[in-house]
């Protein structure tokens, strides 16, 4: 007995993992040897492709593709249409899946709709990818990052404030209340 909810036009391949109180909507294919945490949203249209691992909680949008490579931690956000890559030099006459580069997203992170994250790239913790942003490098934990090629802007809260840092590298979240402190250009929360 299944403690999930798949929708009776996804496809849900043999040998995955999924989590209790995950969802899976209309027309998702979840192929094999994934590992899905629990209570993930998975929207309509989405591909999960084999192997891939996803933390608790990690949402999903329409008309997303997660391939082989990438891994999520718990929290994610992964807006309409973004994008990930898995070769960074595909041709459709050469078989390169031996040279699968991988990406990692960390914990809380959210990716924008319609961004691009060129392979063998990760993002940090907590990290904001804005709208239509292409992530051709690591991004740092709770950095905000927008543009093509994107280009980091700012610093961004657990709860997705942006962080505006006094002359002694100190913040404070508008929202909750959090403290941070920015030192040799990393963000930690105290």
């Amino acid at each position: 007995m299944k403690d999930y909810f798949a929708h009776e036009s996804a496809y849900i391949d043999e040998g995955c993992e999924i989590g209790a109180g995950t969802k899976i909507w209309h027309f998702s294919h979840v192929m094999p040897n994934c590992k899905i945490g629990e209570r993930c949203n998975i929207g309509q249209n989405v591909v999960v492709s084999p192997g891939v691992v996803l933390g608790n909680n990690v949402k999903i949008q329409n008309n997303v593709s997660v391939y082989t490579g990438v891994t999520c931690d718990d929290d994610v956000f992964l807006g309409p249409s973004m994008v990930f890559t898995n070769v960074i030099n595909p041709r459709s006459a050469v078989n390169r899946k031996s040279e699968y580069a991988k990406t990692h997203v960390g914990k809380g992170a959210s990716i924008g709709a319609n961004a691009t994250i060129v392979c063998g790239h990760n993002i940090g913790s907590f990290a904001f990818i804005g709208a239509g942003s292409v992530i051709t490098k690591n991004v740092p934990d709770f950095a905000l990052v927008v543009g093509n090629p994107a280009k980091q802007i700012g610093w961004m809260s657990e709860f997705g404030s942006k962080l505006l840092f006094n002359a002694q590298g100190e913040a404070v979240c508008k929202e909750t209340g959090d403290r941070y402190l920015l030192q040799n250009n990393k963000v930690t929360k105290q």
